[in-house]
């Protein structure tokens, strides 16, 4: 107590609102400072377009969009067993119509070479009674053979294809192995749009030895 009777343990001073707390403070009230030390998370980031040669076609690292059907069944070939980097729309689509074709063609071989053997090895004498003269379906055999050569050629080009579509996707590649429990999955991943972000598949072994550079589109854009 003071000589003037004032108690020393009144009434605290009002340390004032929020507000005006944070006024003094030099901050405004409810925003949070941020933290000099958070960092965002790393993320890839493309930094330089495809080359392409006087042709117009990219490298077989790199993904070419627009692509015409044979450009795209010729390198369907070049690529044979290449795991890495993207396949467009049109590299997997063009793909797809070239083995329908190609299966079409092989298939319907064999079918009317074998119908054709019936009929001709077939013979019927005047009882009724139907007889083979023992000939082989040379044609039909031909054309089964063909078609199992060409399965037998196509399977690991076809599959690392799919593998690389789903990339273009910004997809993981094992992804593609969906497509072997359901043949819708394959349709799916093939209409699935092209993302920029997976660009990070191109190249991966020059990238870990610090060759190069990431690379994507020539600015046109994806096309499918």
């Amino acid at each position: 107590m003071t000589n003037d009777q004032t108690p020393l343990w009144g009434q605290p001073e009002h340390p004032g609102t929020p507000d005006q707390q944070s006024q003094q403070h030099g901050q405004p009230y409810g925003q949070q400072q941020p933290d000099a030390q958070q960092q965002p998370y790393p993320q890839f980031v493309p930094t330089a377009p495809i080359p392409r040669d006087a042709s117009g076609a990219p490298p077989l690292w790199a993904p070419w969009y627009g692509v015409g059907f044979l450009d795209a069944f010729t390198r369907f070939w070049k690529k044979y067993a290449r795991f890495d980097g993207r396949a467009s729309r049109s590299e997997f689509w063009y793909w797809i119509l070239a083995n329908a074709i190609v299966t079409v063609i092989l298939v319907g071989g064999y079918t009317a070479g074998m119908i054709a053997w019936v009929a001709s090895s077939t013979t019927v004498d005047e009882y009724g009674r139907s007889s083979s003269n023992g000939s082989f379906p040379v044609v039909g055999v031909l054309f089964l053979g063909l078609f199992v050569l060409w399965w037998l050629a196509t399977i690991v080009p076809t599959f690392a294809l799919g593998w690389r579509r789903v990339h273009d996707a910004n997809l993981a590649g094992p992804f593609w192995l969906i497509s072997l429990v359901t043949g819708i999955a394959s349709i799916v991943f093939g209409v699935l749009e092209s993302n920029p972000a997976g660009a990070q598949y191109d190249r991966p072994d020059e990238r870990l030895r610090g060759v190069g550079t990431p690379f994507v589109d020539d600015g046109t854009g994806p096309r499918g």
